[in-house]
């Protein structure tokens, strides 16, 4: 199939790429696994919420108040759908995917586990899917394991069965690698994990905005994902957590919003989601996130997911055109856009920087992935990753780019 993405016209709606670094140059934007730009609604939402309708939600009764609060429940539902949650009261807005999973770490976990009980990771986890949890068992006296990940890039799923032998109380794995852009069989995953007894985190923080995530289909118990990575704000994230499991969970902050009632010796939590909110949100960001959706809605999921499958495919082939060039991960029909790589005898940051004065924007350094690299003996890689407003130009001009390294250290 052939995604029916008008590029062109998807492209017009970033105003970012009418900006010219180098005159004559416009901007090669490879680092969507990082960020991902904005689209104009977005930015529209964002402005008319402070020119039009700033005030604080949930607890005034006037009309900007109220304004506010419909805007950014509005937006909570829009997300809920997107992924689809049974209900609002499972989507919690934090600050990001790190925050969401830090939440379960310090909620869920404090409250469930207990000294010599096991969780279970994988070793293409991002930072935010490790530390969190090396933290809690340093704090607990937890055991980590760890699934290997093999030399093609893929989950060794027979070492991840024989490491559910050992009754993990939680399992948490990447959707999809931010640095291999592996795609993990995630209902596959989820439901043996189950059999196992044990809860599941997936960090959705590369799929939500690549492809349709429906977590009632995936039956996953926890879900962490940011808005900046799918053409909504910074600064806003969401967890997603089965009801039952939020409900029996005691709040991860405390202070105004996330209670009904206060005296000086006591407290009851609010209702949720709003038991998991502390304080005054991030109000425009939030708003900014359901515009996100919207937007991404108009284009199609599955659009965008073959698109970035034609764009991986090609850009694989290209890149093995390039001598020197060795990119880490599985094979296109297994894997999202993005590509991490290797060049003999150039270090990545001087890939990146050569690369930068042809107005070309990748990412050099660990990406957030240390163990991971640790594994293939590398102390980095540069990494190139897509989304909707990439197209082939852009990866040709890659590879002229890289022709360039080439050419620069003989």
């Amino acid at each position: 199939m052939i995604s029916s993405i008008d590029i062109q016209h998807v492209k017009s709606e970033f105003p970012i790429f009418d900006r010219e670094i180098q005159p004559g140059s416009p901007i090669i934007y490879l680092d969507s696994a990082a960020t991902s730009q904005k689209p104009r609604q977005v930015i529209e939402a964002i402005t008319n919420y402070y020119e039009q309708s700033n005030a604080n939600i949930h607890r005034g009764i006037h009309k900007l108040a109220e304004e506010a609060t419909k805007a950014y429940e509005s937006a909570r539902a829009r997300i809920g759908n997107f992924i689809g949650a049974r209900s609002q009261r499972e989507i919690i807005f934090t600050r990001n995917t790190t925050e969401s999973i830090n939440l379960v770490a310090r909620s869920w976990g404090k409250a469930n586990l207990q000294p010599g009980d096991t969780i279970l990771l994988t070793e293409m986890e991002h930072h935010s899917n490790i530390v969190p949890w090396q933290q809690l068992a340093q704090e607990i006296g937890l055991n980590l394991a760890f699934v290997n990940v093999l030399d093609n890039g893929q989950i060794d799923l027979e070492d991840y069965h024989s490491l559910l032998e050992r009754e993990p109380r939680l399992v948490g794995f990447t959707h999809m690698s931010n640095m291999l852009g592996t795609i993990n069989p995630v209902a596959d995953m989820t439901r043996a994990a189950h059999a196992a007894g044990a809860i599941v985190i997936v960090d959705g923080a590369q799929s939500v905005p690549h492809f349709p995530v429906n977590v009632l289909e995936l039956d996953i118990d926890f879900l962490a994902f940011s808005a900046h990575k799918m053409c909504g704000p910074t600064g806003i994230g969401v967890l997603y957590g089965r009801e039952e499991l939020l409900e029996e969970m005691p709040p991860f902050l405390g202070g105004g919003d996330m209670i009904k009632r206060v005296e000086l010796t006591e407290f009851t939590t609010n209702s949720l989601p709003y038991k998991f909110e502390a304080g005054t949100p991030a109000i425009e960001a939030g708003i900014g996130f359901g515009a996100a959706v919207e937007f991404l809605e108009s284009v199609g999921m599955e659009n965008i997911r073959l698109h970035e499958q034609e764009l991986t495919a090609y850009a694989l082939d290209r890149l093995e055109e390039v001598p020197g060039v060795r990119v880490y991960g599985p094979a296109a029909d297994q894997k999202g856009g993005v590509m991490s790589f290797s060049f003999e005898g150039v270090h990545p940051h001087d890939v990146a920087q050569i690369l930068d004065s042809l107005s070309i924007a990748v990412r050099a350094g660990h990406h957030c992935a240390m163990p991971l690299h640790e594994k293939f003996h590398l102390p980095a890689t540069t990494r190139a990753s897509f989304y909707l407003y990439t197209d082939k130009s852009e990866i040709d001009r890659l590879i002229e780019g890289l022709y360039k390294v080439k050419e620069i250290f003989n």
